[in-house]
């Protein structure tokens, strides 16, 4: 589950070396709560949800003492494997994906990225199944629209 997780990460925070702090946050607090996880549910939904949960607070913290997100291009090594081309498309879909609102950002990352389906995904950021489902046709619409603009 750790590199599914870490990608998670990755695409939330846009940066390696948060995403690797949201991850051992997750994992910390995923062992130290791991009697409030119920059996017989699926433990990666539990993780994902906490994974989100820990970088909400974090955002609200971080707006709260006034620092700024981190560069646009931080996250642009992650996953790149192969050749110059699959890097730039990788690089391409990286900063379209960075220009997304956060909750259609989510979305995407979640069903197109992660796999999730529309039910799991809207339990993990904890909205309607139909609010997800409008936030995932948003942000896909959109990273359609920035891609053609880089392209």
């Amino acid at each position: 589950m750790l590199p599914r997780l870490r990608r998670f990460a990755a695409g939330l925070s846009r940066d390696a070396g948060e995403a690797d702090d949201l991850c051992q946050t997750t994992i910390e607090r995923a062992l130290r709560s791991r009697s409030k996880w119920q059996e017989g549910t699926r433990l990666d939904s539990w993780m994902y949800r906490m994974m989100r949960n820990i970088w909400i607070d974090e955002i609200r913290a971080r707006t709260r003492r006034h620092e700024t997100f981190t560069d646009e291009e931080a996250g642009l090594g992650v996953g790149a494997s192969g050749g110059q081309e699959a890097r730039v498309a990788l690089a391409d879909m990286d900063r379209a994906l960075a220009r997304l609102p956060d909750e259609q950002r989510e979305a995407v990352l979640l069903v197109m990225v992660e796999g999730w389906s529309y039910k799991e995904a809207a339990e993990i950021v904890g909205c309607p199944v139909g609010t997800l489902n409008s936030r995932l046709v948003r942000g896909r619409d959109a990273l359609m629209a920035l891609l053609g603009e880089a392209a």
